[in-house]
């Protein structure tokens, strides 16, 4: 997972319920707009659409279904990212600048790089996680 589309789509589903909703809403559409122009309305409806359902969540205290919408635009922008990886830089510049200041100081640090480095020898295994993780071995 590129910590990168990781932390932009984890800062840009929380921007959804912060009063800056809309300076980070121009800031996402004005991407899709540089690779997919004839995207960008439906783009903006998806981000109406999940909007809704992240104040939902929010006021439910659903992580369940927060994390779900993460995961939704973390495959959008990681498909964006594949059709332009020239994007990466806006990208980080969009996160840096206009998204992370919009959350919550305690929600900030969230999106926040993460460096992590590991090594195993022989059978060694390594796990490693920004956020959440769930390991099921039977």
């Amino acid at each position: 997972m590129d910590p990168l589309v990781l932390a932009a789509a984890t800062a840009m589903v929380t921007a959804m319920t912060t009063e800056g909703w809309q300076q980070a809403r121009e800031a996402v559409v004005a991407l899709w707009r540089r690779v997919h122009p004839e995207r960008v309305p439906a783009v903006e409806a998806e981000l109406e659409e999940t909007r809704a359902e992240m104040v939902i969540a929010r006021q439910a205290g659903d992580r369940q279904a927060e994390q779900g919408l993460v995961d939704d635009w973390q495959r959008k922008l990681r498909r964006l990212l594949a059709a332009d990886p020239r994007l990466g830089d806006e990208l980080r510049r969009i996160l840096d600048q206009e998204l992370a200041p919009l959350l919550p100081a305690a929600e900030q640090s969230q999106v926040r790089d993460i460096t992590m480095t590991a090594r195993a020898y022989g059978h060694g295994r390594v796990f490693q996680a920004g956020r959440d993780q769930h390991i099921d071995e039977k």
